[in-house]
Order: C-alpha cells, then structure tokens, then sequence
C-alpha cells in the first residue's frame, strides 16, 4: 500500500493496520488490506487533487464529505475503513486528533428490491462443477457470505448430524442441512477426496492450489465468476433469500436464528416486508 503520510510519519498505513507500528495490537490480513486499498484510493486522489499533503490535515468535515460520495454498502465500507486506520494512526501518534472519533454511520436504511421469481429459477443449471453447485446453494438458501464460505472448515460439516457450524468473530452460527445442501455437499466432499485424497488444507472448499498450500490458507477467490452466466451477484441472491424468508414470518428472531443475522438487521428486513405491521412499534 502506497506510504500516504507525509515525511513526518514513520509508519505506512498498510504498517499500522497490520499492527506493526510502536504499540502492539491486533492487526488486519493482508487480504482486508487489500480491500482497504480499494476503498482509500479514490479518497486519497481527490484530497491530493485538493492539495491535501498529510493525514493529519484532514478533519470531520473532510471524513463525512467522503462518506456521502456512496450509498448504502460502499458508504459503510469508507465509513469502517476511515475509521480503522484513522484509529491506527491515532494509536501510534502519527496524527494527533481522530477525524472519525464518535463519527457515527447512519445505517442503510432501505433493503434492496426483490429478484423476480423467474430469475431465480433455474439459478443452480448454471453451476459447471460440484464446487460452484455447492456454493450456490449456500447463498441461495442459507444466505452465507463470500467470507463466511471461506472460513469453514471440513470439521464443520458434520453430515451424520445434518448439521454445518459457520465461525464468525465473537459467535457460531449453526445451519441444520436440509436435502439439497446434503446433496450437494456429499457430492463436492467426494469430488474433494478423489482430487486431492491426500491434502492437510483443513478448508472444506479447496483449489488446486490451496490443496497443495503448506500455509492451510483459504482459497483466494470472492466467488464472482461462479454467479455472473446467472445474471445476478452473489450479494443480491444472499439479500434476497432473507427477503423472502423476511415476507414468509414477520419474526424477527426466526431470521436471526436462521441466517445468524443481528437484530438490527433482522428488524431492517422486517420493516421492509411488513411495513404495515411495524410503524406504530418504539423506535
């Protein structure tokens, strides 16, 4: 990552998010880093276009200025990223006062329209492999997300119990496989074995490569090809399939228990589907 402070910092960013500046603390994967990149680059350019010189020149007004060039999602993901390395900055005394502290996100506050049945139909014809079947069928009815597929582990399928744990930071979520998901991951655990009998890679989802990875790294890989022959993104199926579920039981704790999804974004969907039931409720 490109050095963007000014010659009075010691550190680059990309040192400091991944937790290797004067004070030690948890530190980003290079693959967030990767994502934070993304995100800055544009930001950086148009302050430089600005003629801001250093980090430390930035304010308040210049963080939220930022935030509202997007909408939704992207703007979350500035929001987030300005707030991390601002924080990492801050920690490591390369700036002197947090642009972002206390700066608080507004929240996306509309889901996203639904996918017209006959789009969905047929989603699964277009998987070529065992692989792309099985992930499909992850977002298509459990609704997991490209990180979540990642982090599984083989030891978190358990077919004699019918059962896959999803790891996320601080929880675990459990999916209670249904005949399709059993199908289909009986089918990629035997393609597994018959490629790379072998392997030590504890990931349930593997390539050529992580097969032969004496890291045990996760495949490297955000699944976008698999979805493109469908005509939809891999985040609007995921959405969809809690939209429906959303439009099926006005519940709240049935989406939070069924997709692992918190509260405040269970409600989000809720208010979406049943807008007629939840306006007169406290906010």
């Amino acid at each position: 990552m490109r050095r963007c402070i000014s010659s009075n910092g010691a550190y680059g960013v990309d040192a400091l998010v991944r937790g290797e500046g004067k004070w030690e603390h948890t530190g980003r994967t290079y693959r967030s880093i990767v994502r934070y990149w993304h995100v800055l680059d544009p930001i950086l350019k148009v302050w430089l276009a600005d003629g801001i010189e250093s980090l430390r020149e930035i304010t308040r007004d210049d963080a939220k200025r930022a935030i509202a060039t997007r909408q939704g999602t992207p703007a979350r993901s500035i929001h987030i990223v300005l707030r991390n390395v601002f924080r990492a900055l801050r920690q490591e005394g390369v700036i002197f006062c947090d642009p972002t502290r206390g700066l608080v996100f507004s929240g996306i506050s509309k889901t996203p329209p639904s996918v017209p049945s006959d789009r969905l139909a047929g989603v699964l014809s277009h998987a070529q492999n065992d692989f792309q079947r099985f992930v499909m069928v992850l977002v298509c009815i459990h609704a997991l997300s490209g990180t979540d597929i990642r982090r599984l582990l083989l030891t978190d399928l358990d077919l004699s119990r019918e059962r896959l744990i999803v790891r996320r930071p601080g929880k675990r979520h459990i999916i209670y496989v249904d005949e399709l998901t059993y199908r289909c991951a009986s089918a990629w655990l035997r393609e597994r074995h018959r490629r790379w009998p072998v392997t030590t890679n504890p990931h349930l989802l593997i390539n050529r490569w992580t097969a032969v990875d004496t890291t045990h790294s996760a495949i490297d890989t955000t699944f976008t090809a698999i979805f493109r022959p469908t005509g939809l993104t891999m985040p609007t199926l995921r959405q969809d399939r809690i939209r429906n579920e959303a439009f099926e039981v006005d519940d709240p704790l049935h989406l939070m228990r069924l997709f692992g999804i918190s509260s405040h974004t269970a409600m989000r969907y809720i208010t979406a589907a049943h807008p007629e039931r939840t306006a007169k409720l406290p906010r």
